[in-house]
This record gives structure tokens, C-alpha cells and sequence, in this order.
């Protein structure tokens, strides 16, 4: 099984993890982005992720996004499938300040955990992704 960042471009940083007890890997912002008051913006990671087919990437808000930065992570939670490889994962960010809050490349602006996950014994999915973001909702 590979579990692995790609560089998309040049301008993505491949995540790593703070300490040795880190479960999550900082993903940074591969373009700087200025995000107005009560706007909602996708940030782009220039990342895929290759992962095994029981696994999902979890990405979390980073704590002090909110406080420090007046941004949070609109969806509190994104789901990274492993059939969204080789497509980019992007942040999907609101500005909660009155002022215009800009993100710059390379700065941390989530947190990536790697999770296995567990089906149903009656599962019965065999639709194939065909698209990237927000892809499996359309009909």
C-alpha cells in the first residue's frame, strides 16, 4: 500500500509533521490568496494524495486559524477519497473578521490525518469517480 504526497507544482510544499507525537500533517497554501470579509474562498495545497483503498485524509482547520487569523475552514471537516487521486485537495476558507484576511503561499492553513475506515457487510458501491471536486453529488 502507498500512502503519499505529490507535488502538483512548484509552488506546494509536501507536509510534515511538527513532532514525532503529531497525528497531523501541516498542509500549507500553494498560491497566496486575499479572502474579504464574510467571503468564502477555495486555497489551493498544489497537493494530491495517494492513499489505500480503506483509507480517507481527513483535513481538520488548524486551531489558530480562527483566533489568529480570523479564517476558518468552512466545511469543518474535508473528506480526501482515495479515487480523488491524482486530483488537487484544496481548503475550502470564510473570512469570519471585518477585514480582509490575506493567506500567503506557504503558509500552514490545515491539518491532514491519514484514517482507515470500516463499511457496512451489505455494501453494495460500485459507482466510479468521474471528476474532481464536489464530483460524486452531481447526477
Amino acid at each position: 500500500m502507498t500512502r503519499k504526497f505529490k507535488k502538483l507544482n512548484e509552488n506546494a510544499t509536501i507536509p510534515e509533521r511538527a513532532t514525532e507525537h503529531s497525528a497531523g500533517y501541516d498542509i500549507s497554501a500553494s498560491e497566496t490568496v486575499t479572502i474579504q470579509p464574510d467571503e468564502i474562498k477555495m486555497v489551493s495545497t498544489g497537493l494530491a494524495v495517494q492513499l489505500g483503498d480503506d483509507e480517507v485524509l481527513k483535513l481538520y482547520d488548524r486551531s489558530s486559524n480562527p483566533v489568529k487569523r480570523g479564517i476558518a475552514l468552512i466545511n469543518s471537516v474535508g473528506i480526501i477519497d482515495s479515487d480523488y487521486y491524482p486530483n488537487e485537495f484544496k481548503g475550502l476558507f470564510m473570512n469570519i473578521s471585518k477585514e480582509p484576511v490575506t493567506i500567503s503561499k506557504g503558509q500552514r492553513i490545515m491539518q491532514g490525518v491519514f484514517v482507515k475506515y470500516l463499511t457496512t457487510d451489505d455494501d453494495n458501491a460500485n459507482g466510479k469517480r468521474t471528476g474532481g471536486f464536489g464530483s460524486t453529488g452531481e447526477v
